[in-house]
């Protein structure tokens, strides 16, 4: 609304959008089973390994606050030159806009590698409730620096990272490219020489563009070139060149190999995705379900646990297919309404009769040819009006 008002609608688009809300949704479901795994470990770490007995005084919040920085500008910037750590950053960097959605783009394979560098902070004495605490305080800050909205702010530049600053870093023209990794100050950019102040308007998103808005595709297409990167070369030592090496030295014709095998093209700008109320309510589905396992996860049952989950990343999937208009849609829609019918018979103990409704839907579809009503309207774009 805010962007409306100061008429700037064009940083936000409404499928990038969906994509970045989906993903982020993905990390917060599957991070709630892996946070307080990596709870324990800082505590373990803490108490039989910490260097330092630091103590529970002012001073040390402030101290603390530094050193989450110091350790996330390292393990930013070794996002962005290790192929096997980029595979899981670059999602957050495929985004064609820029925006408050594109904070959201958070893989949980990103989670688990940043959570095992917060490791460094309980070794190094700091208890792991300051740990979590401040965490909570950095994340919360870097959701604010994904937007356009704000302009330059020169005299706070000399301090914090402003969201002028982070879009550089979010830029893929030459000149912006691997600066600002700081998430909070700036000191580490200007002491380690990646600092870089806005000039020219950036252009955000990848230097090669991923063309597709695919779930399954943006979290994984990285980790399918480096596959195809390391079967085309022998040995060990060639491999570990790869998948320790640094993105520019990837085979840049590799992606566009896999995308003619794997994808559909991108739809073209003059079309946008017609039945937007029918993915909206996909969407606010999803984040339903995820504050429900969010609130009662302690009182859940495994059963719930794993019907809700597998339930909300089918329809995150179905979210990215339907952005793609692909074809086998119907099909995950059939496999999302099996899996809400058998949820539902087996908490009424009666799981047997699943073949039942199972059945009925397979001659419905094939006699009523509910597949191709559905291809016919739903898998639509409307032109957009010039």
């Amino acid at each position: 609304m805010l962007a409306v008002h100061l008429k700037r609608p064009d940083i936000f688009k409404y499928e990038s959008s969906i994509a970045n809300v989906s993903i982020g949704i993905a990390e917060r479901l599957l991070n709630l089973f892996i946070a307080g795994s990596f709870y324990s470990l800082f505590y373990w770490i803490y108490s039989h390994h910490a260097v330092f007995n630091i103590p529970n005084v002012w001073w040390v919040w402030v101290l603390l606050i530094m050193a989450t920085d110091l350790v996330w500008y390292w393990y930013h910037r070794l996002g962005h030159e290790v192929n096997f750590l980029w595979a899981a950053h670059i999602v957050h960097h495929q985004s064609e806009e820029f925006n408050l959605t594109v904070s959201a783009r958070i893989t949980v394979f990103q989670a688990i590698i940043r959570n095992v560098f917060w490791c460094v902070l309980p070794l190094a004495g700091f208890h792991p409730n300051m740990v979590i605490t401040i965490l909570v305080v950095h994340g919360a800050y870097s959701f604010f620096t994904h937007t356009q909205l704000i302009g330059q702010v020169k005299w706070l530049e000399n301090v914090l990272i402003t969201p002028s600053l982070h879009g550089i870093h979010h830029a893929s023209d030459e000149k912006y490219l691997d600066k600002n990794y700081g998430d909070v100050f700036v000191f580490w950019d200007k002491i380690f020489g990646t600092f870089q102040s806005e000039e020219e308007s950036p252009k955000y998103g990848l230097t090669h563009p991923v063309k597709s808005y695919s779930f399954l595709w943006q979290h994984f297409h990285y980790y399918l070139e480096l596959i195809e990167a390391c079967k085309r070369v022998s040995g060990y030592k060639e491999k570990a060149k790869i998948i320790f090496g640094g993105p520019a030295t990837l085979d840049q014709e590799i992606r566009p190999a896999l995308e003619q095998k794997y994808l559909q093209h991108k739809s073209s700008s003059r079309y946008r995705f017609k039945f937007k109320t029918y993915l909206n309510l996909q969407v606010i589905a999803a984040v339903v379900l995820l504050t429900v396992i969010t609130s009662l996860y302690a009182i859940l049952g495994t059963d719930d646990k794993l019907f809700i989950t597998l339930f909300i990343l089918l329809t995150l999937i179905n979210c990215g297919a339907l952005l793609e208009q692909r074809k086998w849609i119907f099909y995950l829609e059939c496999l999302r309404l099996i899996l809400l019918l058998s949820y539902g018979l087996w908490k009424f103990d009666i799981f047997e009769y699943v073949t039942l409704p199972v059945t009925l839907l397979i001659i419905l579809a094939y006699v009523f040819k509910i597949d191709s009503l559905y291809k016919n309207r739903v898998l639509r774009y409307e032109e957009i009006n010039s």
